[in-house]
């Protein structure tokens, strides 16, 4: 798998060669003149650049279970541009309604679910680790998911709450964990070709184990497994942010590194951050997504102290309290670089205390358009549709929570790669 770009004329080339077939695909240039051709190629498509969507291909049948409101089915889309494919999302699921209508809204859903995914299907597992095995068939329970097919790729971003660094370790005995391993057997009921999984890295760490039982489930259904912990700033974001892969092909056998050693040929230098949001400095606009909210005077007093000292950490004796006396956690009430990739951007990018969320140049926090930018959505995703009633809150969520679609790319590119070769493999031993 490879890619190259060439920037001509007011179109940047995108081409992706999978196996020993080539795709091309381009945008309109709308990037900064000094950038590299694949730098403008994505910083493009951050500010609304579209490929041409080719409605004569072959759609790609999806599945996306704790869906949000749509990161890593962006990726997927991405990817599946780069190979000259669309998306049919058959089914979307998540408990939250109005990340559902948001994901539906932008990328389109033929059936979208605002339900537990552990309602949709009915499995039972023996024993744990690389010993697991399902009980019987895992079986779809649900009437419109039973209607649906085989489907060419599950994904599902499982919560991911127990497994982060953010909680204490007896968090990670959070029963929410099993939900990774109902994902799993949600996408082997749905007979999927592809199944990608994403987690915080940590998820290795379970107490329970989830990984490795879902690694030996989906070895005993049948498909070769591959994992990878894929970083945004080495594919070219501009943030600092990891997230742990499975991937899983049925009636392939995969190199257990193979993901790792196909996201490195998609290798790309981290961006600074005025790469992503440069072109927003003099943005102004009414709303919620473009506007920052409105802080305490003691926090308001403790930004100034930043640009008034031309600092990008907080002394401690400007800290709150609890915090005077030292503390670790320095890029609270933290300023973000100009120069620099962003940090991991959280639920909490608001709200100064929970993270490093002061603009570089100016004497306030991120605006929830300029987080969305630094996650990797484009202009045209639209998290108000409808003139849908908003809150801050809301917004965070939906942001923070979501998967850098640049990881996404990546993962699902690698999918589609490995199930051409396999293809390529079946024509020739036909012939």
């Amino acid at each position: 798998m490879q890619q190259s770009f060439q920037r001509v004329g007011h179109r940047i080339t995108r081409k992706v060669r999978l196996d020993e077939v080539i795709h091309e695909t381009a945008v309109a240039d709308v990037a900064d003149p000094e950038l590299t051709d694949e730098a403008a190629f994505w910083q493009s498509v951050l500010r609304g650049s579209k490929a041409e969507e080719r409605q004569d291909s072959r759609p790609l049948k999806v599945v996306d279970a704790f869906c949000g409101s749509g990161g890593l089915g962006l990726g997927v889309v991405l990817a599946a541009e780069a190979v000259g494919r669309r998306v049919d999302f058959a089914a979307i699921v998540d408990t939250d309604a109005t990340a559902v209508h948001i994901h539906r809204h932008n990328l389109g859903a033929r059936k979208h679910l605002a339900t537990s995914v552990a309602s949709l299907v009915d499995f039972h597992v023996v024993d744990t680790g690389g010993a697991a095995t399902f009980g019987y068939d895992p079986e779809i329970v649900h009437t419109d998911l039973r209607r649906l097919g085989t489907v060419d790729m599950f994904i599902a971003g499982p919560p991911c709450q127990g497994h982060s660094n953010l909680n204490n370790h007896t968090r990670r005995q959070d029963p929410r964990n099993d939900l990774y391993v109902t994902a799993v057997a949600l996408g082997v009921a749905l007979g999927s070709e592809m199944i990608l999984l994403e987690n915080v890295p940590t998820v290795q760490n379970s107490h329970s184990d989830v990984v490795a039982t879902a690694v030996g489930l989906l070895k005993s259904s049948g498909y070769g497994v591959s994992m990878a912990i894929l970083k945004a700033d080495e594919l070219g974001a501009a943030q600092r942010r990891s997230r742990h892969f499975l991937l899983a092909v049925k009636g392939r056998q995969l190199d257990p590194d193979y993901l790792s050693k196909s996201s490195k040929r998609l290798f790309a230098p981290a961006m600074p951050l005025s790469w992503a949001i440069g072109d927003l400095l003099d943005r102004d606009a009414p709303g919620l997504l473009d506007t920052s909210p409105s802080l305490t005077p003691v926090n308001l007093a403790r930004i100034d102290y930043l640009f008034d000292h031309d600092l990008y950490d907080l002394p401690d004796d400007q800290r709150p309290d609890c915090h005077k006396n030292g503390t670790t956690y320095t890029a609270v009430y933290g300023r973000l670089h100009w120069n620099r990739p962003s940090p991991t951007i959280t639920t909490g990018f608001g709200t100064p205390g929970q993270g490093r969320y002061v603009h570089s140049l100016k004497r306030r926090v991120i605006t929830p358009r300029e987080a969305s930018r630094i996650q990797g959505f484009p202009d045209w995703f639209d998290f108000a549709p409808d003139d849908l009633p908003l809150k801050r809150k809301n917004l965070a969520k939906w942001i923070g929570d979501a998967v850098h679609p640049i990881l996404g790319y990546t993962a699902a590119l690698s999918a589609l790669a490995a199930v051409q070769e396999v293809s390529r493999i079946q024509l020739k031993n036909a012939a």
